[in-house]
């Protein structure tokens, strides 16, 4: 029996092959897409889930309230961290101190063979406490924790091992210099962090060292200092609640954060939350991934497989109006409505299987592509226990919302109607249904493509919009603020400005957009008290203002001096303290938390000190040597491969301890944006299918009504219809239809997308454009799927379809 539906049900696959292939290319694309999403959300979902103690980890965050303002920081204050262990004696703390962009050198003799082998490690080096691994699960292959305990003393990951010394079992006892600074042992070698870790270290420096050396890595001990290198976490045991551990960081804060307008406070982040909450981002790891983005991704997901089961659903019931005979014959020979549904079903699941061998084809060809819409490893595996287990579930759901209703539908035929050929495509499973899934399916592709339209024009504003300073043709140098180094300072300049193609130099802290979020408390014009809200800090030799292009609106910069003994503030700094006119601000005085006051000597126009998403903030620049850790030249826009290949063989000629790391900082800046550019992709990616299984459907439902309709289009013809009254006959309904579905797509498209863009300060407004340029799109791609076959049809030569009816 079971043979016998296989056998008829592969049967009528193939007598009906273009409707099985527009069936089966549908539902292959959307099941392949759904697949790829799934990757991505399952990697997502899995960071950090490997911890031992994934749900008793709390990452201890920083806010600052000022009057309707909210600033928050990863980081916590220095002193924080031996004050939560004398308040919160049951959980265990420990602290890190994050260092971008060191340059890790291997001595020769240590490890290297032909001199000092130098790797500059963006992300991955830190200064850590020995209790960070009685929080953290690691393997250890080398050594232990308590080496952590000692000053110089280092751990590094099995791959960095490798790097470093040719086999990580060489490792143990030799010897590496950190930034040419810091002598240090590796006294212990950890397995590599998988891909879905917040933590890649790599280099894991023992925390004293960072406090024997303050002036090289900006060690304060002060609680009105908040860096976001620096990071506490805690574990807490288990069935300790989260209210719980918020209330006693509510006492601790007001207990030893000082009094003003400003409100500091502690907060627990759950580690299950790091790597999803925005508000902090992640600085330790290379993403942080909004859960509104998975939210958007699985919705779209959900979207697809509908749009490719309505496809199906037309399709068959509509098709089902050619089995009407078939369906009377069997019932008249005795086959129950069961045995005709099972029949259906059958068909559909072969159909369904096959699609998802095809899709799971097409996605593994897909899969290297994927790292363009979502921050994945290279590595990353489609086929694992819960793929394999989510498509069984596709499949099993697609062929009931496939496979059941058409099932109903054939089932239910009269055997006296169906063998008297008065079975209609009309009376088969309802017109009002198909045009309400025809609607669905446009609402959907329109939905899609209103979100394309406007994540790309937000993009396009993005990185057109004005900054407030030139970020074109500057090449940034990362540099090292060690003495030796700081002595090569101005020689370095005057060689870089004798090249003809550069107009300008300047070292500086860094670039006015950065991730640098640097604060303090401060104190204003000579008054003894806290301002009570964090203002930010920018260094930079006198070159700063006019390498960068920033725009002076009252007084001038300062002159050039190694230690801040006049600054330079912006707009927002000014307006905050409830000054309007910047001339008045000129001869004010600032004091950076216990430090010198200093006069202001001039305001420049606000630029974006972050990315467009967030607000400008209160910036305060001046002078001061020790800090200047990269160097910024703006170049003339010809022959620049030419001339940056001049100015790195000068910077390995002044620095040779030092590694080659220029960047142009336009294309630094384009990466605060990489998720936003990916999500824009997502919804060009994913609109294009909506869109692609949206016209299979269109021509399949098409090419059913031309053959339904040959012998009225012949008659027409006859009778002298045009061409152009034909393929209207064709098109009315569904643009009808179009427009209905647009009315549908477009309050969810505002809803949606509005959300999205309030995630940026700076972003377009919706205007009434990209909804009318939704609907054209839609109408012209209909009229294009539409016409192809109504002007076939009305081609076709009326006397044969006469003469074959």
């Amino acid at each position: 029996m079971i043979k016998n539906y296989i056998k008829i049900a592969w049967r009528n696959i193939v007598r009906h092959k273009a409707y099985s292939s527009i069936n089966i290319a549908g539902l292959t694309v959307g099941i392949a897409a759904c697949l790829l999403i799934f990757v991505i959300i399952q990697y997502e979902l899995s960071f950090n889930t490997f911890q031992t103690n994934y749900k008793n980890i709390y990452h201890i965050v920083s806010q600052e309230k000022h009057e309707s303002e909210t600033a928050n920081n990863p980081g916590a204050a220095v002193p924080a961290s031996e004050a939560l262990r004398l308040d919160f004696p049951q959980a265990k703390v420990a602290s890190i101190n994050t260092s971008y962009g060191s340059q890790i050198t291997v001595p020769e003799g240590a490890g290297s063979r032909t001199g000092d082998k130098k790797f500059t490690e963006a992300i991955g080096v830190t200064f850590i406490e020995p209790q960070f691994f009685d929080v953290f699960t690691f393997k250890w292959l080398a050594g232990g924790a308590s080496v952590l305990a000692d000053p110089d003393m280092v751990v590094i990951d099995k791959s960095s091992a490798t790097k470093y010394f040719g086999d990580w079992k060489n490792a143990m006892g030799k010897t590496l210099k950190m930034d040419n600074v810091i002598t240090l042992k590796v006294a212990g070698v950890i397995e590599d962090a998988p891909d879905n870790s917040d933590f890649p270290f790599k280099v894991m420096v023992s925390y004293i060292t960072w406090k024997q050396h303050p002036k090289d890595y900006n060690y304060n001990y002060d609680w009105g200092n908040l860096s976001s290198s620096h990071q506490i976490f805690m574990l807490f045991s288990p069935g300790v609640s989260e209210s719980n551990i918020a209330a006693q960081l509510k006492i601790f804060s007001d207990k030893h954060f000082q009094k003003g307008p400003t409100k500091h406070l502690l907060m627990a982040q759950p580690l299950s939350e790091m790597h999803f909450d925005t508000r902090f981002g992640n600085t330790l790891g290379d993403h942080v991934t909004s859960k509104a983005n998975l939210r958007t991704l699985s919705f779209i997901a959900i979207l697809i497989i509908i749009m490719a089961s309505i496809n199906f659903i037309n399709l068959s019931t509509a098709q089902s109006v050619g089995r009407s005979k078939e369906v009377g014959i069997r019932k008249v020979l005795g086959s129950t409505r069961k045995q005709l549904i099972i029949q259906v079903i059958g068909e559909t699941m072969i159909m369904v299987l096959g699609s998802v061998i095809l899709a799971a084809i097409v996605a593994r060809i897909a899969l290297p592509q994927l790292k363009n819409i979502a921050s994945v490893p290279d590595s990353i595996s489609l086929f694992t226990n819960g793929s394999i287990t989510f498509l069984g579930l596709v499949t099993i759901i697609v062929v009931l919302l496939s496979g059941v209703y058409p099932a109903l539908i054939v089932s239910g035929f009269k055997p006296v109607l169906a063998l008297k050929n008065k079975i209609t495509a009309a009376s088969v499973g309802g017109i009002p249904l198909r045009r309400a899934l025809v609607i669905a399916q446009f609402a959907i592709s329109q939905l899609l493509i209103i979100g394309t339209i406007v994540a790309v024009s937000q993009m396009d504003f993005v990185n057109k919009a004005d900054l407030g300073f030139n970020k074109n043709a500057v090449l940034i140098i990362p540099g090292y603020t060690d003495t030796a180094s700081l002595r090569k300072v101005e020689s370095f300049k005057q060689q870089l400005l004798q090249n003809p193609n550069v107009k300008s130099v300047s070292f500086a802290s860094d670039a006015p957009s950065s991730d640098n979020n640097w604060g303090t408390n401060f104190y204003f014009n000579n008054s003894t008290k806290d301002i009570g809200y964090t203002m930010f800090i920018k260094y930079g030799d006198a070159d700063y203002f006019k390498t960068f292009g920033l725009q002076f609106i009252a007084g001038k910069g300062y002159e050039q001096s190694d230690t801040s003994r006049q600054v330079v503030v912006n707009e927002t700094f000014i307006h905050k303290l409830g000054i309007q006119n910047a001339e008045t601000a000129i001869g004010k005085t600032v004091r950076l938390g216990g430090g010198a006051w200093m006069p202001i000597v001039g305001v420049v126009k606000d630029f974006k000190t972050n990315s467009l998403r967030d607000a400008v903030k209160p910036i305060v620049i001046g002078p001061r040597k020790q800090f200047d850790g990269i160097v910024a030249i703006k170049i003339q826009t010809n022959s620049l491969t030419q001339t940056v290949a001049q100015l790195q063989k000068m910077w390995e000629n002044t620095y040779p301890e030092y590694a080659y790391n220029g960047y142009f900082l336009d294309e630094n800046i384009a990466k605060f944006y990489q998720q936003e550019n990916q999500m824009a992709l997502v919804y060009k990616v994913f609109a294009i299918i909506a869109i692609f299984i949206s016209c299979l459907g269109l021509y399949g439902l098409v090419s059913f009504m031309a053959v339904q309709r040959i012998k009225e289009v012949g008659i027409r013809k006859v009778l002298g219809a045009s061409v152009s009254s034909i393929v209207y006959l064709f098109s009315k309904e569904f643009m009808v239809l179009i427009l209905i579905s647009f009315v549908i797509a477009m309050p969810t498209a505002w809803y949606v997308m509005n959300g999205w863009l309030q995630t940026f300060v700076y972003r377009i407004s919706l205007n009434a454009w990209v909804f009318i340029l939704a609907i054209i799109t839609s109408i012209v791609i209909a009229c294009i799927t539409v016409g192809y076959k109504a002007v076939r049809a009305a081609l076709a030569n009326p006397v044969k379809s006469l003469r074959s009816e």
